[in-house]
């Protein structure tokens, strides 16, 4: 993590991932300001992802959605680049990932249609100053993330499973972060599950699907959210002849403030 960038701006973080200084994961960095998720998909393709995102708005919260060709996300980050801001993309062709590049331009066609989606790096900001303790901040590591068996509501050519975030608490800290969290519904807001992994599917909860594994202690238990990496699983799915993320973890950063997105 660069230790310039954690009280930096949106904009100072999408300056230093355009100039290739920070090709890392973003939790922790530009405290107080709104991360995002990306998906990037042919215009044919666009409406039916649209629709998904309507019919999910847990784990699919739009903030943004370009015009087809253009890669500034005018509403979030005027002056952006969507092809240049994030640390590090994923680039699928028929639902397998071929590359993880660091910059997209050369990736880039005048029919793509970029969504920018909510994250829940956003709320830890209000979490740290209540005191609930985020535990791969604390580790330095990405936020765990994982493919649960709850399905999310198809839509034209996408369906797939719900992927979650985790992080671990003990019960009154669950109880305090459910509160916290019920105020940011664009940032997948409240927890989905907590306790028993199993229970939606996760076997193993020390082996993530996406992101890294982080400590549980004996008297926390793991504390589940909706996540923005759900639309990569619905990707696999259904198969779009070519599409672009997020690396996981590795977000957007927006020109929004935390308490834009708050009781929305």
């Amino acid at each position: 993590m660069l230790n310039d960038l954690i009280h930096a701006t949106g904009s100072d973080v999408r300056a230093a991932c355009r100039a290739g200084r920070h090709t890392g994961p973003t939790p922790g960095l530009a405290l107080g300001y709104v991360h995002a998720n990306l998906v990037i998909l042919p215009r044919d393709w666009a409406f039916d992802f649209l629709l998904f995102c309507q019919r999910n708005p847990k784990p699919c919260p739009l903030l943004d959605v370009t015009e087809a060709g253009d890669s500034e996300a005018k509403l979030t980050a005027p002056g952006s680049d969507l092809r240049t801001d994030l640390p590090a993309y994923r680039v699928w062709e028929h639902g397998e990932l071929v590359a993880e590049p660091t910059d997209i331009t050369r990736y880039w066609r005048d029919d793509l249609v970029s969504f920018v989606i909510g994250c829940s790096f956003t709320f830890e900001t209000a979490l740290m100053a209540a005191g609930v303790p985020v535990r791969h901040i604390e580790q330095n590591v990405n936020v765990p993330m994982y493919r649960t068996n709850v399905p999310c509501k198809p839509a034209g050519r996408f369906s797939g499973p719900m992927v979650v975030s985790m992080r671990p608490l003990t019960p009154a800290q669950e109880v305090k972060a459910t509160q916290i969290c019920s105020r940011f519904p664009r940032a997948h807001g409240a927890p989905v599950h907590f306790g028993d992994p199993t229970a939606i599917g996760i076997r193993d909860i020390t082996k993530p699907d996406f992101g890294d594994g982080v400590e549980i202690r004996n008297n926390e238990v793991p504390v589940f959210w909706a996540c923005g990496v759900t639309p990569q699983a619905a990707l696999m799915q259904a198969k779009p002849p070519f599409a672009i993320t997020h690396k996981p973890g590795h977000m957007f950063l927006t020109d929004l403030k935390d308490t834009d997105l708050e009781g929305e």
